[in-house]
């Protein structure tokens, strides 16, 4: 075997090390910021739970802020995953934006994502941070879907930025509220969000 060949080697064990030193790191400050929240949680406790020192946190991540960030964005991309894979499965404009608002409405009933993505996250990140992660997110499908109702003729021809936002924030509202809700409420609190944002929808449909 070659020196090249060697290293390469040695190279890729250490990056695939990396990747799942990072993968626990992620896994194990998930865990911990939803059980104590951002403020109550310790690098030293994430560290500790996969066997690490927090100079294995620090070199994946600059501080405790962008572990927490890293944990939302894993969040996000996920629900953002989640919500177009169910879109793309519908078969119409009007079924894929209620297949896409279900699947998020759904994910904001788990207890983890409610809290660290509403709750926590705007205390870690700061709230105009947030908002932007929010809209990073989640914006840009809310108006492809948004776009769809109108060329399709689904619902009557708007401005699309404006019908955009409107849309957006009722489906922030939304998860908002599921993430206060209690575990007992949640079924109640999806069916009525759901039936409102449906009931406007139908509102802004073509003759």
């Amino acid at each position: 075997m070659s020196y090249a060949v060697r290293m390469s080697t040695v190279k890729s064990r250490r990056e695939q090390y990396s990747a799942a030193t990072r993968a626990a790191l992620l896994a194990a400050a998930t865990r911990r910021f939803a059980e104590n929240g951002f403020a109550g949680t310790a690098l030293e406790d994430i560290a500790a739970d996969i066997q690490a020192t927090r100079g294995a946190i620090y070199h994946h991540f600059a501080n405790k802020t962008a572990l927490f960030e890293a944990v939302f964005e894993q969040l996000e991309t996920e629900a953002f995953e989640r919500s177009a894979t169910a879109a793309a499965r519908a078969p119409d404009p009007w079924s894929a934006a209620f297949a896409a608002l279900d699947a998020f409405l759904d994910r904001c009933c788990d207890p983890v994502y409610g809290k660290l993505v509403w709750r926590e996250a705007p205390i870690a990140l700061g709230w105009l941070r947030w908002q932007a992660a929010e809209e990073q997110y989640a914006y840009g499908l809310v108006e492809q879907l948004v776009k769809a109702l109108m060329d399709g003729g689904d619902i009557e021809p708007q401005p699309l930025e404006a019908t955009t936002r409107l849309v957006f924030g009722m489906v922030g509202t939304a998860g908002m509220a599921l993430a206060e809700a209690s575990d007992a409420d949640k079924p109640r609190v999806k069916a009525e969000y759901a039936a409102v944002i449906g009931r406007m929808a139908a509102g802004l449909r073509g003759a």
